[in-house]
């Protein structure tokens, strides 16, 4: 599993002319699930998210996780974080899990969020999305379980 985390200030996803999550502050996360993956994974990335200390506390430092500093998580499913551009022009992606098996874990990794006492609004599975989002710093983590 390998998941982008974004700390942001506000961000959204539309489907459709629909905005299907939003959340004001907190992480944007972007999902990427391969083939070996297992709720293990999922709940092993979950925890390690709940638990980053990526908010600043009173001297600056980044000290603080998002329970401790409040916020909220925008899970989004990402396929294309297993593209492969070794060879030629155009991503392979080939490492990306199969829907039918993405997106239980997918879900799996939401619950688990929740589970870790976040608040998680989603995209859509496999749907374009429209995503916006204010990036808070910049703060860009890569998370793998692997």
């Amino acid at each position: 599993m390998r998941v982008i985390l974004q700390r942001s200030k506000q961000a959204s996803v539309t489907v459709e002319g629909n905005i299907t999550g939003a959340i004001d502050s907190g992480y944007v996360l972007l999902v990427g699930i391969t083939h070996e993956d297992t709720v293990e994974d999922a709940n092993y990335v979950a925890a390690k998210i709940a638990q980053l200390r990526l908010f600043e506390d009173e001297d600056g430092k980044m000290n603080r996780s998002i329970l401790e500093n409040g916020g909220d998580v925008l899970s989004i499913s990402q396929f294309t974080l297993y593209g492969d551009v070794k060879k030629g022009r155009r991503p392979s992606f080939i490492s990306a899990a199969r829907p039918e098996q993405a997106e239980p874990l997918w879900q799996a990794f939401n619950e688990a969020l929740r589970e870790n006492g976040l608040i998680v609004e989603t995209g859509i599975f496999g749907a374009m999305m429209d995503v916006q989002l204010v990036n808070d710093g910049p703060v860009t983590i890569l998370v793998e379980s692997k």
